[in-house]
């Protein structure tokens, strides 16, 4: 425990001139009924109310020792704690081309994707995670890192007004991928990529991103979502606000995504409802994991409050025996 205001704690220090007068003002024995003698009453016994008088005036003192220490404002120490735990480094490359608009997962496939997604954040409180999306070109929407609340956050916001969505990048989006994840610490890194495409943009070969990925040790697991149905989707709205709707042929290069899988030792996922991709994320939550070092900060907070509860406790039953018990006669 520290203190923000320690020159208060002087105060203190007028504690004993405090228990040094009271003590001599009992010495006075001044009294407060005056008798024109006190030989009747030199065989009495002390009464029970003299000894509580003393302990009420150590009450009082107490209770100013107590607001001292209020006025210091004793605090919680800042402090680093490091501890190993058990985990894996783990990239998400997520596909938000607008193909992932597509309404065969309702509402549709990025929004299931993404509630799957962060429930795969939040059961996995041990790793450090990072999140790269990808349309037209890739960007890094979290970097890597063991804070989840901030990254199920961004996660929950993702929306297709990101990146261009026009086209889709594969190779693009694996490499930024493991660009984020390669100097992790944990011996186990993974990347989990999900598309419902093929590549049709970027300047990185697909197979070219696995073969890096396999020379860095790191496994890709691929997956592949929708159906094979078409599908419609609303591209647009004409002059009177009516909606443009055009038909999507399923456009997903399974043997790409085999292909990276393959070469990077991962394996390869076809989800084609909301349940099986559930229940993929599941099956790579049983992946291997490896200790990796862990470092807390801990914020310095206020200790005061229960000092000063004590202190206005001890006032309160101050007051109440010198207006009661203790009460002067006039």
């Amino acid at each position: 425990m520290t203190f923000e205001s320690p020159g208060y704690l002087f105060l203190l220090l007028l504690l004993l001139p405090a228990a040094a007068f009271y003590v001599w003002r009992l010495k006075r024995n001044a009294a407060t009924l005056q008798v024109p003698s006190t030989s009747p009453f030199a065989g009495l016994p002390r009464s029970w109310k003299e000894h509580l008088r003393h302990v009420n005036y150590a009450i009082l003192l107490a209770a100013f020792a107590l607001i001292v220490v209020v006025m210091a404002r004793p605090q919680s120490n800042d402090s680093w704690s490091q501890s190993n735990t058990e985990g894996i480094d783990i990239v998400l490359v997520m596909d938000v081309s607008y193909s992932m608009k597509l309404e065969d997962f309702k509402p549709n496939r990025l929004e299931v994707a993404k509630t799957v997604a962060s429930n795969f954040v939040a059961g996995r409180p041990n790793d450090n995670i990072g999140m790269v999306i990808f349309g037209k070109e890739s960007y890094t929407l979290c970097p890597m890192t063991s804070d989840h609340a901030v990254l199920s956050n961004m996660v929950n916001s993702l929306d297709f007004d990101l990146v261009d969505g026009s086209l889709t990048a594969i190779g693009n989006g694996l490499v930024t991928g493991l660009n984020r994840i390669r100097h992790g610490e944990a011996k186990s890194k993974v990347v989990i990529l999900l598309t419902d495409g093929s590549n049709n943009a970027g300047d990185v070969s697909p197979n070219d991103a696995g073969n890096v990925a396999h020379s860095l040790g790191i496994r890709v697991y691929t997956i592949g979502v929708g159906t094979d149905e078409d599908f419609e989707m609303t591209t647009g709205y004409d002059v009177f606000g009516r909606p443009i709707r055009q038909t999507i042929k399923p456009d997903l290069d399974e043997d790409l995504l085999r292909n990276i899988a393959q070469t990077t030792g991962g394996r390869y996922f076809r989800a084609t409802t909301k349940e099986k991709l559930s229940a993929i994320f599941s099956e790579i939550d049983q992946m291997e994991k490896s200790k990796i070092s862990v470092r807390e900060f801990s914020r310095r907070e206020e200790e005061y409050l229960p000092f000063a509860l004590w202190a206005i406790a001890l006032l309160l039953v101050h007051v109440l025996l010198r207006q009661t018990i203790l009460r002067n006669i006039p």
